[in-house]
């Protein structure tokens, strides 16, 4: 299996290959920033691909009416209209010249001109001197050989699998603070497996890199079928479940505009960056899943200016503990038979301080628990601590747990739903 070839002649550990040779050419640039640097030449190699293939679609269908160089044709297939300054072979042959950083940021800015949905998205940091532009030029080249000769939606694939791939080097080697843009695959895989939302509308209000909504459109895509082979079908199915995120970094939500983009999945992230305790861009939301790895034990939420709020109905959370801030924040996001599966610290189990365990004590009574499950340490580059998911439903009854009794407290050990079924 590690041998094998796919059609876009990457083999498997590819992604990794690429991140290395990537890293060598970082020079003075620290990770923070490169993953700026590189991640907005993927996405514009992924404008530049979707459109160059639709573009010579095109000119095959010029005798019938079509107009290659007409923006409407583009936006009507969901393709983004790339100007001609801004196309791949306009960049790549100029990518050994000295000029070659305002030659790209140029391009982004184009792009976002013709692109409104796109409007302070990119990022246009290629002409800044300490950015080596040899160097820039070899990143380019690199870049270009993502997805060679593959098919279209192939070539899409790969770099998504690229783009995320990437993500997680660099949240990697940001440490800590990589930990504020990227929840690791396998704990937002695991959170996606046990709430299976195949439709509906899906919410994360701390949205990061945008992680739980690609799971999600993976989750479906894979099982639309029941083998997850015919990706057209996957694709179509996609439809059936709105996305709805907001996260309060300018930079983070970028990454996740360009993330989800490179994806073709349409989300409403709001017109900007903001925060969703103090401006909360989706207040009239009543989500089907909500999926989310808030900040652990945040101390500087601005709780104090929050007091009586519509959403702290168990209980005012503690100004100096975000954690029941957020499970209120969910909860009141949730539709009638919403489902909730969410990260904490360990600690959000067990805490009597400032009223934590009572706010808690009334969640339970309201009979909102559905599931927890205790995970071990060492899995997020934020902290070492232990964490615990937190499964919240609004209606038990509707076939999640045992007979709509809690599944998880009152010490039971396994939790049946017709959503899944887990151990803890």
């Amino acid at each position: 299996m590690a041998n094998k070839k796919s059609e876009n002649t990457a083999t498997l550990g590819f992604e990794s290959v690429l991140f290395q040779a990537a890293n060598k050419l970082r020079s003075n640039v620290d990770a923070a920033e490169y993953k700026h640097v590189v991640l907005g030449l993927i996405f514009l190699k992924y404008v530049s691909d979707a459109f160059v293939a639709l573009h010579r679609q095109l000119e095959s269908l010029v005798e019938e009416g079509a107009d290659p160089e007409d923006a409407d044709e583009y936006l009507a297939e969901h393709v983004f209209w790339v100007p001609a300054e801004a196309r791949r072979d306009a960049l790549q042959a100029h990518a050994k010249r000295p000029d070659i950083g305002e030659r790209i940021d140029a391009a982004m800015a184009a792009i976002e001109r013709d692109n409104p949905q796109l409007k302070g998205v990119l990022p246009q940091v290629y002409s800044r001197p300490a950015l080596d532009k040899r160097r820039l030029g070899e990143l380019i080249d690199l870049i270009g050989t993502i997805g060679l000769g593959a098919p279209e939606q192939q070539a899409q694939d790969v770099l998504g699998r690229v783009y995320e791939y990437f993500l997680g080097e660099f949240a990697s080697a940001e440490g800590k603070k990589g930990g504020q843009f990227y929840t690791p695959t396998h704990v937002v895989r695991l959170l996606v497996a046990m709430l299976t939302p195949y439709r509906g509308r899906v919410y994360d209000p701390c949205c990061g890199s945008g992680g739980m909504f690609v799971q999600s459109a993976a989750f479906i895509e894979a099982h639309a079928t029941g083998n997850g082979n015919h990706r057209g079908h996957g694709f179509r199915a996609r439809a059936d479940i709105s996305i709805y995120g907001q996260e309060s970094n300018p930079t983070t939500w970028r990454l996740a505009r360009m993330n989800l983009a490179i994806r073709g999945i349409e989300a409403n992230l709001g017109p900007e960056w903001a925060d969703s305790f103090h401006r909360d861009l989706h207040p009239d939301l009543r989500a089907d899943y909500v999926l989310a790895n808030p900040p652990f034990n945040d101390s500087d939420w601005g709780g104090d200016a929050l007091q009586g709020d519509v959403r702290w109905k168990y209980g005012a959370p503690p100004a100096s503990n975000a954690n029941y801030a957020w499970i209120q924040h969910f909860i009141h996001h949730l539709a009638p038979d919403g489902i909730a599966g969410f990260v904490l610290a360990n600690g959000s189990m067990s805490t009597q301080q400032s009223g934590e365990g009572d706010i808690r004590r009334r969640i339970v009574e309201a009979d909102l628990v559905d599931c927890m499950v205790a995970l071990p340490g060492q899995l997020f580059y934020n902290t070492a601590i232990p964490v615990c998911l937190w499964f919240i439903a609004r209606n038990k009854a509707d076939g999640r747990g045992d007979q709509g009794r809690p599944c998880a407290t009152g010490g039971a050990r396994r939790c049946s739903s017709t959503r899944g079924r887990w151990a803890r």
